[in-house]
């Protein structure tokens, strides 16, 4: 249906006033956080909130000077802000799909560019990838989480995992893969030929090679990242 009347519209789009989780799916592209306390976000990720909520841009030694350094010496990272308060706060990323995950002691790792939200009771770390990989695959970076709480990261369309098996390395494009399972440690590999070579020259003479046992989340678009230009 393309045409509306004005309350038939509010009344499909309208938020949903139940009271809902902590991270909850308001629409597939919007996250919903009912917040009674705190949360991290990715900065500028809020699009919309209600109550009394603050927000705090990431401090330079709020993590540590160890994750600081790592910043630094990288010139990597995507920066966070802090809500804090009650309320219901609304995040959403260029229109990707969100989607949920609830660690139960598990480790994700998560390109930092599709990580939109994570509960502060959550451990973070920022792992630097080879700095050849940083230069060539456009300034890409993963940041590790692990513990119990609700992570949110967001992808451009229907995500794909892929099922990493032993014995059978499974290859991505550095700019389509969003996320990982924290066991499997990434290598980078180039297929740097002629062909490769002329015409628009090709990122996909580079790609990210996962083996052991665990997973791989990709996604049916580039990105294109620009932290390393700024």
């Amino acid at each position: 249906m393309g045409k509306y009347s004005i309350s038939q519209f509010v009344q499909q789009t309208k938020q949903d006033e139940q009271e809902n989780d902590f991270f909850e799916l308001e629409t597939e592209r919007v996250l919903e956080v009912n917040l009674n306390g705190e949360v991290w976000a990715k900065m500028g990720s809020m699009i919309s909130y209600t109550g009394s909520i603050k927000f705090e841009r990431e401090r330079m030694l709020e993590h540590g000077v160890g994750k600081l350094f790592k910043k630094a010496l990288t010139g990597e990272g995507t920066p966070l802000m802090r809500a804090k308060g009650n309320g219901r706060l609304y995040l959403a990323d260029q229109g990707k799909k969100v989607t949920i995950f609830e660690l139960n002691g598990e480790s994700l790792c998560v390109n930092g560019n599709d990580l939109l939200a994570f509960e502060n009771r959550i451990n973070w770390d920022i792992k630097l990838m080879r700095k050849m990989a940083g230069i060539l695959a456009g300034g890409l970076f993963n940041v590790t989480l692990q513990g119990h709480g609700l992570v949110a990261i967001t992808t451009h369309f229907e995500p794909l995992t892929l099922l990493v098996k032993p014995g059978d390395k499974v290859y991505t494009d550095p700019n389509a893969t969003v996320a990982w399972s924290g066991n499997l440690t990434p290598e980078f590999t180039t297929d740097i030929t002629m062909r490769t070579l002329i015409g628009r020259g090709s990122n996909e003479s580079i790609q990210m090679a996962f083996s052991g046992e665990g997973f791989v989340i990709i996604q049916p678009f580039e990105e294109v990242y620009l932290s390393s230009q700024q």
